[in-house]
């Protein structure tokens, strides 16, 4: 946890972070172990190789190609990705980014930094749980006056910040694409955005804060784009009305089992979107008059709502609570609770600011607003720690002196080389305009 190693230059955009005493002990087991006897392995077939390669981490495998041509190539090999499709493992990392802390949540989180030549570079910190090691992605391919909205099967989505109807990007970090989507249909501020990719589908729904005048927004409508493997595709095609009053303040929606879900507020509610029917509907929030901070989250195949509690007038200590949705749909099961030594020190750190929550997998992060804490708290052990610091974001200190408008937003990532969903997208007839990176 204390050293997070060098910057490790690849022949691609994006550098990653890699720990320099991980490469020494492999090379020193190269050179002394008997099990590694060259006479052995280099007789290995090409196919058999290529198997131990592709269950590599990302940031073995980009070590891995300059060893030689051929597996430097493999990036771009259609046999090789076929394979890493078939066994690579699912890693549950997150994608975080900063951003200034503005005036309103919404979903648009601004990130990224002009360069002296006037053009932008948007940069991530992505976070391996199980290592607890952070590396950093840039996007040099993403155009200026776009930020990250959403995140799904190894893809990310860009919604362009401009008043108006909105386009949006995909993009792949690790390989480094960039597929550009047609624009939605009609004109929005800063929409509520929710992206579900599978290996043979792309689901995107854009909803809320229609631009019903320059000068006034509504949450009126849904929007939904949909492309599968078997040739159907709805592009904007479909909208439905969201239920009166609804705040989307949060920004983030969350896709479980065909649905998404996002939460209001005032009191605190849930709302669910059937991709199935084109409808929302209203949940209630356990406990929503005492709620702070609520955030949805999905882990493995569930819903689960994280908040604080706050009963002042009631015998009900202070805590931090997570609940299940119930498969029935119309129940809610407190499932897990901070211990109470750690909520007083996680209240005395957030000092009341608020704090937003990501999941992925077994593991949720809690992101303490304007500060550089956040805790990590595997579902699977029932273990809470201490995240380490990102060491790319002014040397680890996000909040504070100096650095208390930046915060990070985090998003869950799953790391992957290939995602042959995007080749569908060429299936649209509709004239695309080009980006040039």
């Amino acid at each position: 946890m204390e050293a997070y190693g060098n910057p490790l230059s690849i022949p691609f955009a994006f550098p990653f972070c890699t720990a320099s005493i991980t490469i020494g002990a492999t090379n020193s087991m190269q050179t002394s172990s008997p099990w590694m006897d060259t006479r052995i392995w280099r007789k290995l077939p090409e196919r058999l190789v290529d198997r131990v390669i592709a269950f590599l981490p990302p940031a073995a495998f980009f070590r891995s190609r300059s060893v030689c041509k051929r597996w430097y190539a493999l990036l771009f090999s259609h046999n090789f990705l076929e394979l890493y499709l078939q066994v690579s493992p699912c890693r549950h990392w997150f994608l975080f980014f900063k951003h200034k802390i503005p005036l309103k949540n919404n979903s648009i989180y601004r990130n990224g930094s002009v360069n002296a030549n006037g053009t932008s570079t948007e940069e991530g910190y992505a976070f391996d749980p199980d290592t607890l090691n952070w590396y950093r992605l840039v996007f040099l391919l993403v155009p200026p006056g776009f930020s990250l909205a959403s995140s799904s099967g190894g893809l990310v989505c860009w919604v362009s910040e401009e008043a108006g109807a909105k386009s949006l990007l995909l993009s792949n970090p690790l390989f480094g694409s960039l597929t550009q989507l047609p624009s939605t249909l009609r004109p929005r501020l800063f929409p509520s955005v929710g992206l579900t990719v599978t290996n043979s589908s792309i689901d995107i729904v854009v909803s809320g804060d229609d631009l019903i005048s320059p000068y006034a927004v509504k949450n009126l409508t849904t929007e939904s784009f949909h492309i599968d493997g078997g040739g159907f595709y709805s592009i904007w095609g479909t909208t439905s009305s969201l239920p009166r009053l609804c705040s989307l303040e949060s920004g983030r929606m969350v896709h479980v089992q065909g649905r998404f879900y996002c939460m209001t507020y005032s009191p605190s509610s849930v709302l669910s979107y059937d991709l199935s029917t084109n409808y929302w509907c209203k949940v209630q929030a356990p406990m929503r008059r005492f709620l702070r901070s609520p955030s949805l989250v999905e882990s493995k195949g569930k819903l689960i709502l994280i908040a604080a509690v706050e009963k002042s007038k009631l015998n009900v200590p202070r805590s931090l609570r997570l609940w299940a949705f119930q498969a029935c749909r119309t129940a809610w099961v407190e499932i897990e609770r901070m211990p109470q030594q750690l909520y007083l020190q996680f209240a005395e750190v957030e000092g009341g600011r608020g704090f937003t929550c990501v999941g992925h997998g077994e593991f949720v992060v809690i992101l303490i607003r304007g500060s550089d804490n956040a805790l990590l708290f595997d579902l699977y052990r029932k273990r809470w720690v201490w995240m380490p610091p990102c060491p790319y974001v002014r040397g680890g200190n996000v909040g504070g002196q100096g650095g208390g408008d930046i915060e990070l937003h985090g998003f869950a990532y799953e790391p992957r080389l290939a995602t042959p969903v995007t080749g569908l997208l060429e299936q649209l007839t509709l004239p695309l305009q080009p980006f040039n990176g």
